[in-house]
């Protein structure tokens, strides 16, 4: 038995789940959501509570029924209070800044680079902190993986695009070692 598909998912007062056949809508204070749950898995509501629970069996159903359990949770949890990422650039010049509805860093290339801005997906830049925030979980860890792929840490002088708080293993540069004559 799967241990998270088992929990049952709290509905909290502010929020509305509505079920068809495999797909769930989840209406909130900040927005809807709404994705399709794999058929393995069914899903109904009982006591202001979602259960999960297998429906047909196979060798991957326990997988998938914790899975689908910790996406259902994300977007009641998304509905009620979102989702945010922050990123951290570091380095001699480099710098971040919204220009219209595109990202444009400036991270050490000889041009500029500019990423489009998601609809359902709201950014800030403030200083040298890059904000990512929405209610969908995997939108928003998505953007913040993307941008922070433009230009990763560099081992040496940690200049790049970083998470705030990841800490960046220094490497030693090239020394000088003792000569042999």
């Amino acid at each position: 038995m799967s241990r998270i598909g088992k929990k049952p998912i709290q509905i909290p007062e502010n929020v509305k789940i509505e079920i068809e056949a495999q797909k769930i809508t989840v209406k909130g204070p900040l927005g809807e959501l709404s994705r399709e749950v794999r058929p393995e898995i069914a899903l109904k509501i009982e006591e202001g509570k979602v259960i999960l629970f297998p429906q047909i069996k196979t060798k991957k159903t326990k997988d998938f029924w914790g899975l689908e359990r910790a996406l259902v949770n994300n977007m009641v949890e998304g509905v009620t209070k979102g989702y945010e990422k922050n990123l951290e650039i570091r380095g001699l010049g480099y710098k971040a800044a919204l220009e219209g509805d595109e990202l444009v860093l400036k991270v050490g290339f000889t041009h500029p680079v500019k990423m489009k801005k998601p609809e359902d997906i709201k950014i800030s830049v403030k200083g040298n902190i890059i904000t990512v925030s929405g209610i969908d979980k995997t939108k928003v860890g998505q953007l913040a993986a993307k941008i922070r792929k433009v230009k990763k840490p560099e081992p040496y002088k940690g200049k790049g695009i970083r998470y705030v708080g990841e800490k960046v293993r220094r490497k030693v540069g090239k020394r000088v070692g003792p000569t042999v004559t």
